[in-house]
């Protein structure tokens, strides 16, 4: 166990011990820690990103310091973790250690206690987490799910939901989504191309309806029924 010990040079099966400990380590931490707190990184992602940094960052800031081990350690590693992520995808019980199930946190406008403990999160997080969502009253909540990235999905109480053109039974415009014809004064001539125009019918419009020419434009669009829409710079 000499990998453990502090000393002026190890093999590489020494390095290669150390990054495996060193892994399996941080997966046991992260379990511990919880999902809260490490954000919406996946446990294997917190430990890969975590240490991959700082591996290759301490050879080339000390010039006593060689690269050997801190490429075998980043091999080994990014083994581990490709590893880890088969695991995930092969096998559930595998996936069921490392992603735990939703958690109810607000069922029906009432909130669950045992829920917000399992899940270890305060009732505070859980206020902040409905303001943001624009929710000011738990009773308006028919579902709270704690999600295994950290996340809570809200889903409100049916006649709490704001009214659509679809619950009205009225027509409208298929979806579309408007095309960027000019970036930061230049014109984009790929999606002129998707849209069957050219610049010079766009030098037309910019002159017809806003008096200007393409590098004065920080931003113009194009929507399917042609309609132009230009963002000057101030």
């Amino acid at each position: 166990m000499d990998f453990f010990q502090s000393q002026e040079t190890l093999t590489a099966t020494e390095w290669i011990l150390r990054a495996v400990v060193a892994f399996f380590f941080l997966l046991i931490v992260s379990k511990v820690l919880g999902q809260r707190a490490i954000s919406q990184l996946r446990p294997l992602d917190f430990a890969i990103a975590l240490v991959i940094g700082n591996i290759i960052a301490h050879p080339l800031s000390d010039e006593n310091l060689g690269l050997k081990g801190s490429i075998i350690t980043t091999i080994v590693l990014v083994v581990l973790y490709v590893g880890g992520v088969y695991l995930l995808l092969k096998w559930s019980w595998f996936r069921k250690l490392f992603t735990p199930p939703p958690i109810t946190l607000v069922q029906n406008g009432k909130i669950l206690n045992k829920g917000l403990k399992k899940a270890r999160i305060s009732l505070d997080v859980l206020m902040e987490e409905l303001r943001e969502d624009k929710i000011e009253d738990v009773k308006k909540v028919a579902l709270a799910i704690w999600e295994a990235d950290g996340k809570i999905s809200v889903f409100l109480d049916p006649k709490y939901e704001p009214l659509t053109p679809y619950a009205l039974q009225l027509e409208t415009e298929p979806f579309d989504f408007p095309r960027t014809i000019i970036k930061e004064g230049k014109i984009d001539e790929a999606a002129l191309t998707h849209i069957q125009k050219d610049e010079r019918w766009v030098i037309e419009r910019l002159e017809k309806h806003y008096q200007t020419e393409p590098k004065n434009v920080l931003l113009a669009t194009l929507d399917r029924n042609d309609t132009l829409k230009v963002f000057l710079y101030k």
